[in-house]
C-alpha cells in the first residue's frame, strides 16, 4: 500500500479542510513540533482504512476523530496498492443528544489513469469508480482484500506508529509466527492441509463403504449363472403348457358349473315348492276385516248424529241471547238500587245538615249581637274611665282654692268652689274598664267560634248538596240504560235459561268427542285388520314369486282363502315332478367333474416337472415363476458386473486416500509450515543481522533460536543477550532492522497479493546520538533509492530532517493544524 493523498476535514487537530499530497514522496519526513499533529497524519490515514486508530486503544471509539467542537470529521485516503488506485473515506457526525458514529463508509476501484486532481472539482465518492464498500461493516473485507493486511499487521509493517514499533521484536513466538503466516501467506498450506486431511477422510469412508457391500455381495461363479439359465428356459416351457391347457380347463370348469347350477336349480325350485304352504288363518283374516269395517260404518254414523245434536244445541243456545249483554242490565239493575239508596241517605242526611245549618246561623247572630252589646259596654267603660281621670284632676285643683281665686285651666274667677267627692273615682272607672274588656273578649271568643260553627255547617250542606245531585244524575244515567230492561226477575229467568242452554251443549259436545274417540277405535281396528290381511296377501305375493319361475295359476284377487288353496295345490304337483327330474341332473355334475380333474392332473404334473408350486391361479403362478427366473438370471449378471466395478472403485479410492493422506501429513503445522516458517526468519534474520551490523557499526548481529529473538554482541567475543536487555537506542535499532528487513524481503518471501509498498517510522529518533542517527539516515536513504518502496519518517529532530528530501510541515494555531509541503520530489 502506497499513500497518494490525504484529504481532512474536522479530525482533532485538524480543524480546517487540509490535503496532504504524498505524490512522488519516495522519501518524506512529517516535520513539525512536538504536538503539532505530526502523527495526527499517520492516525488519519489508519482511520480511512480500517476505522481505528492505535493511539485510541478502543476500535468503537470514534468520538476521538472529532476536532473540539466540531460535528463533523471528514477523512479521504488515495492509495495504490498491487497496480491499482484505490479511495477510502470515512465521515463522522456527533448528532443533537452528543452521540457520535460513522455517518459513511466506503472504499472506491479508481479507473485506470484517473487524475487525483479532479477530486478539487467535488466529485463525490460515487463518482470515482466502482464501488467495493458502502457500509462501515463492508470495509474491513474490503480495504483486506485491497491492501492485503488486516489492521494489526498494517501497523506493524507499514505504519509503524509510536510504541508499537518494537513489537515485532519483542512479540511472542506464538504471536511473531501467526503474523508471519499471515504476511507470508503461509494459511494456504493450512487450508490445503485441511482440504486434503477432508478428502482422505472422504476417500477412506468411501473406501469402507465398498468394503462393506463387497462383504455383503456373493460372488456369481459360471456353474451358478448356467443353473439360472436353465431355469429360465424350464419356466418358459411351463409358461407355454399352461397358456395352451387353460382353455382346456376352463372349458371343463364351466360344464362342472354348469352341471351344477342345473342340478341347484333343481333342488332349489323342489324347495322352494315344498314350502308353500296356506295359512290357517286365511278365512278368519277375512271374516275380521268385514266386521272391522262394519263397526267402523256405525262409529262413523254415530258421529254424525251426535254433531247433529251439537249443533241443534248451539243454535238454541244463541236464541237465549248473550250472557254477558244481560248479566250487565242485572248488574246495572243492582247498581240503580244501590245508588237509589244512596241518594235517599244523602237527602235525609242533606236535611239534618240544613238543620244545623239554621241553628249554627242563628247561634251566630245571638254571639254577634252579644259581642256588639259587650263592645258598648266597653265604650262606656272607656268613657267612665276618662270622666273619672278628669274628676281626679279637678279635685286636685280644687285642693287648696278658693272662692273668689282664677281657676288654673280657665284663668276665670271661681266663684263657687265644688265639694271633694268622697275617694277616687279612677280606681272604680278601671275595675269597670276590666270586667267590660274581659265580657268583650269572651263575647268576640264566642261570636269567632259560632263563626267557624256556621262555615262549617255550611261547607258540609254544600257538599251534601253536590252529592244528592250526582246521585241524582247518576239515577238519570242508569234509567236510560235500563229504559229497554224487562226487569231483574225476567233477566234472572232469561240467564237459568241460558245456563241449562250450555249445559245441554255440553253434554252434546262430550257426546260428540265419545262418539269420536269411538270412531277412532273403530278405524284403528279395521286398519288393522285391513293390515293383516295386506300382510297375508303380501306373503301370498311373495310365496308365488319364490316359484314364479315353475310358472304357478292366476291367482283370485278377489278371495284370499281360494288364492292360497290354489297355489299350494300347484306346488305340491309340481314339486312331484322336479323331484323326478334330479337323478339325470346328478349324472351329469359327476361326468363334468370327471373331465375337470383329468385336466388339473395334467396342469398339475407339469408345474411338479417344473418344480414350481401350483396355487388357485396357474397363468399367475407361472408367469411369476417365469418372472422370477429371468429376474435372478439378471440379478446374478448384474451382480457379477457390480462386483467388478466395486473392486475397480475399491481400488480408485484406496488411491485417491493414501494420496490425500500422505498429502496432509506432508503439510501438518508441525512439519512443512514450521519448516517454512524457520526457513523465512532465517532469511529475515538475516537481513534484520546485515542492516544491524551496518547501524551498530559492526558491533551486534540479530539471531533467533526457537522463535526467541537474541542480540550478538562481537565486542563481547560473541555474547548472546535476551533482547529485552538492550537499551533504548539499541532496541530502535534491532527494531528498525527488522522493520526495513521486513518490508525489504516481504515481497519476495509472500505468496499473497500483500506488499509492503511503503515503511513509515513514528518512532523516537531523538534517541539517538548523532553517529548513530547519521547510520539510521544513511540507511533509509539507501532504502529509499531503490525505488520500489516509499519510506516516511515522523521526526522533530531538525538534522534528520534534513536529510529528506521531501518535508510535510505541520504548524498548529489556536485553531487547527496546517500541512505544507517543502523540500524536492524524490
Amino acid at each position: 500500500m502506497r499513500p497518494l493523498r490525504l484529504d481532512l476535514a474536522g479530525f482533532t487537530v485538524f480543524r480546517d479542510e487540509t490535503t496532504v499530497d504524498f505524490t512522488d514522496a519516495d522519501f518524506f519526513a512529517l516535520v513539525g513540533p512536538t504536538g503539532s499533529g505530526k502523527s495526527t497524519v499517520l492516525d488519519a490515514v489508519c482511520f480511512a482504512l480500517y476505522g481505528t486508530v492505535p493511539r485510541w486503544g478502543d476500535r468503537r471509539a470514534v468520538g476521538n476523530a472529532l476536532a473540539p467542537s466540531a460535528t463533523e470529521a471528514r477523512v479521504r485516503l488515495c492509495f495504490e496498492s498491487a497496480g491499482s488506485r484505490y479511495v477510502a473515506s470515512r465521515v463522522v457526525r456527533r448528532d443533537g443528544k452528543g452521540r457520535v458514529t460513522t455517518a459513511h463508509a466506503g472504499l472506491e476501484l479508481l479507473p485506470p489513469g484517473f487524475d487525483l486532481r479532479r477530486l478539487d472539482e467535488g466529485l463525490s465518492p460515487q463518482d470515482l469508480g466502482e464501488v467495493l464498500a458502502g457500509t462501515p461493516g463492508e470495509m474491513d473485507a474490503a480495504v483486506l482484500a485491497a491492501v492485503g493486511l488486516p489492521y494489526e499487521q498494517f501497523t506493524r509493517c507499514v505504519v509503524l506508529p509510536q510504541g508499537a514499533f518494537a513489537e515485532f521484536l519483542h512479540a511472542r513466538p506464538a504471536a511473531r509466527q501467526e503474523m508471519l503466516v499471515s504476511l507470508l501467506g503461509l494459511e494456504v498450506y493450512e487450508q490445503i492441509r485441511v482440504q486434503a486431511a477432508g478428502r482422505a477422510a472422504e476417500s477412506e469412508a468411501r473406501l469402507g463403504a465398498v468394503d462393506q457391500v463387497l462383504a455383503g455381495t456373493t460372488a456369481v461363479d459360471d456353474a451358478t449363472l448356467a443353473a439360472a439359465q436353465g431355469r429360465v428356459a424350464d419356466t418358459a416351457a411351463l409358461l407355454a403348457t399352461v397358456d395352451a391347457t387353460l382353455p382346456r380347463l376352463a372349458a371343463a370348469q364351466r360344464g362342472v358349473t354348469d352341471a351344477r347350477a342345473a342340478l341347484a336349480a333343481v333342488d332349489r325350485e323342489v324347495a322352494l315348492l315344498a314350502a308353500v304352504r296356506a295359512p290357517a288363518d286365511a278365512v278368519a283374516l277375512t271374516g275380521a276385516l268385514a266386521a272391522a269395517d262394519a263397526a267402523a260404518a256405525d262409529a262413523d254414523a254415530a258421529v254424525a248424529a251426535a254433531e247433529a245434536d251439537e249443533e241443534a244445541a248451539r243454535a238454541a243456545l244463541a236464541a237465549h241471547g248473550d250472557e254477558a249483554a244481560l248479566r250487565r242490565l242485572l248488574d246495572t239493575h243492582a247498581e240503580e238500587d244501590a245508588a237509589t239508596h244512596q241518594r235517599d241517605a244523602t237527602e235525609v242526611e242533606l236535611a239534618a245538615a240544613e238543620a244545623a245549618q239554621a241553628a249554627a246561623d242563628r247561634a251566630l247572630a245571638a254571639a254577634r249581637a252579644a259581642a256588639a252589646g259587650a263592645a258598648a259596654a266597653l265604650e262606656d267603660a272607656r268613657e267612665g274611665y276618662q270622666r273619672a281621670q278628669s274628676a281626679d284632676r279637678a279635685t286636685a285643683l280644687r285642693r287648696g282654692l278658693a272662692a273668689g281665686d282664677d281657676c288654673p285651666v280657665c284663668a276665670q274667677p271661681v266663684a263657687v268652689v265644688p265639694d271633694l267627692p268622697a275617694g277616687s273615682a279612677v280606681a272604680a272607672a278601671e275595675a269597670a274598664g276590666k270586667r267590660a274588656r274581659t265580657a268583650a273578649d269572651e263575647a268576640d271568643a264566642d261570636a269567632a267560634a259560632a263563626d267557624r260553627a256556621a262555615r262549617s255547617a255550611g261547607e258540609r250542606t254544600a257538599r251534601l248538596r253536590a252529592a244528592r245531585d250526582q246521585r241524582r244524575e247518576d239515577l238519570d244515567r242508569i234509567a236510560e240504560r235500563l229504559a229497554r230492561s224487562p226487569g231483574p226477575a225476567q233477566l234472572r229467568a232469561a240467564l237459568e235459561r241460558l245456563a241449562a242452554g250450555q249445559r245441554h251443549l255440553a253434554e252434546a259436545g262430550t257426546r260428540v268427542r265419545q262418539a269420536r274417540a269411538d270412531l277412532r277405535r273403530a278405524r284403528a281396528a279395521a286398519d288393522a285388520a285391513q293390515g293383516r290381511v295386506g300382510g297375508a296377501w303380501q306373503a301370498f305375493d311373495a310365496a308365488r314369486d319364490a316359484v314364479a319361475a315353475c310358472g304357478p295359476p292366476p291367482a283370485d284377487r278377489g278371495d284370499l282363502a281360494a288364492a292360497w288353496a290354489g297355489l299350494a295345490g300347484w306346488a305340491r304337483a309340481a314339486g312331484a315332478a322336479r323331484e323326478a327330474d334330479r337323478p339325470a341332473a346328478q349324472a351329469a355334475v359327476s361326468a363334468a367333474d370327471d373331465d375337470a380333474r383329468a385336466v388339473v392332473d395334467a396342469l398339475a404334473a407339469a408345474f411338479v416337472a417344473a418344480e414350481v408350486d401350483l396355487d388357485d391361479d396357474p397363468a399367475r403362478a407361472a408367469a411369476v415363476a417365469a418372472e422370477r427366473a429371468r429376474a435372478e438370471l439378471d440379478r446374478l449378471g448384474a451382480t457379477r458386473a457390480q462386483t467388478a466395478a466395486l473392486h475397480a472403485q475399491r481400488a480408485a479410492h484406496a488411491d485417491a486416500a493414501q494420496v490425500a493422506k500422505s498429502l496432509a501429513n506432508h503439510l501438518r503445522a508441525n512439519n512443512f509450515e514450521r519448516w517454512l516458517l524457520a526457513e523465512a526468519l532465517d532469511v529475515l534474520v538475516d537481513g534484520a543481522s546485515a542492516i544491524l551490523r551496518e547501524l551498530t557499526g559492526g558491533q551486534y548481529a540479530l539471531a533467533h533460536d526457537k522463535g526467541e529473538f537474541h542480540v550478538v554482541d562481537q565486542y563481547d567475543a560473541g555474547l548472546r543477550r535476551a533482547v529485552r536487555t538492550l537499551s533504548g537506542g539499541e532496541t530502535f535499532q534491532a527494531s528498525l532492522a527488522l522493520a526495513l528487513a521486513l518490508s525489504a524481503q516481504l515481497a519476495g518471501l509472500s505468496t499473497t497479493a500483500a506488499s509492503l509498498e511503503s515503511i513509515i517510522l513514528d518512532e523516537g529518533f531523538g534517541t539517538l546520538d548523532a553517529a548513530t542517527l547519521d547510520t539510521v539516515a544513511a540507511t533509509l536513504e539507501a532504502l529509499a533509492a531503490r525505488g520500489d518502496r516509499m519510506v516516511g519518517v515522523v521526526t522533530h529532530v531538525a538534522g534528520l530532517a534534513a536529510r529528506v528530501p521531501v518535508r510535510f510541515e505541520v504548524h498548529k494555531d489556536a485553531r487547527s493544524a496546517r500541512v505544507t509541503r517543502t523540500g524536492l520530489a524524490g
